[in-house]
């Protein structure tokens, strides 16, 4: 009977030595959550390690998807597109810039709206500055939208953006309507604008690239926009000699509309 107890008790102890041993190999814990044991011998964790947030620099992204319409209008060598939001501080930034350049070296923009979904109030202001544009003037249509992008940081919401536009409208003895762009007709344009950035691939705004019949060159630095228009003219026997911006000067200078206080 004493050698039945002894053997009893050493199964016992070996028992609970393997069972510690398992445990210890496997995780004491039974959630669904928990690590796993792959055939290999491997731990393989449950859930994907996330991704860091790439960040996108101006014009990420490249090469871009369908580039057939990078071409200059009948009659000019080289010109200058651009995509751009009317919310967007670095389009801000660019939009004298970009405008200098053009006038200077006399050659077309060909300038996109580019409303980003994410952003409040864009969209609405890209559809008044095609309203002013088919309606009244492109001379004013360029002044709205200098004028919105100098104001961008009093435009926190779409009733900002509406009373910005009455007042700009006032100040330039325009009569505002009661209802802009009741056919659509100003909002299709905009959507076509965005729906051909979404076919060359835009990634990020401003999206500046300058053409000529035969290459385009997309400039991720606004401030280097003059060097490329210079080699794209020199590549095509045009003149050049560009006008390079004083190291003082202030590109988002403009004229600022103040916005009326809210009632």
């Amino acid at each position: 009977m004493k050698k039945y107890w002894i053997a009893l008790s050493i199964v016992v102890v070996i028992a609970a030595g393997a069972a510690c041993y398992y445990t210890a190999a496997n995780g004491s814990g039974g959630n669904e959550n928990d690590d796993r044991q792959t055939a290999a011998g491997s731990i393989a964790p449950t859930q994907p390690t996330p991704l860091a947030p790439v960040q996108n620099p101006i014009n990420a992204g490249f090469p871009f998807q369908d580039t057939s319409m990078l071409k200059p209008p009948a009659g000019a060598k080289v010109a200058i597109y651009e995509f751009e939001d009317l919310e967007c501080p670095a389009c801000a930034h660019a939009f004298p810039i970009v405008h200098a350049a053009a006038a200077q070296y006399k050659i077309p923009l060909l300038r996109h709206d580019y409303p980003w979904s994410f952003h409040i109030w864009s969209f609405d202001a890209a559809v008044t500055a095609r309203y002013i544009q088919d309606k009244l003037s492109p001379q004013l249509a360029d002044d709205f939208r200098r004028d919105v992008f100098a104001n961008q940081p009093s435009i926190a919401s779409k009733d900002d953006l509406a009373s910005f536009t009455r007042a700009w409208f006032q100040s330039h003895g325009q009569t505002l309507p009661f209802v802009i762009d009741p056919s659509g007709a100003c909002k299709t344009e905009v959507e076509s604008d965005r729906a051909l950035g979404d076919r060359l691939g835009v990634h990020s705004t401003p999206c500046i690239i300058v053409v000529t019949q035969n290459k385009w060159v997309a400039v991720a630095d606004p401030s280097q926009l003059y060097r490329i228009v210079d080699a794209a003219l020199a590549e095509n026997g045009s003149p050049t000699g560009s006008l390079a911006l004083p190291s003082n000067s202030d590109p988002r200078a403009a004229i600022v509309i103040p916005t009326p206080a809210q009632s």
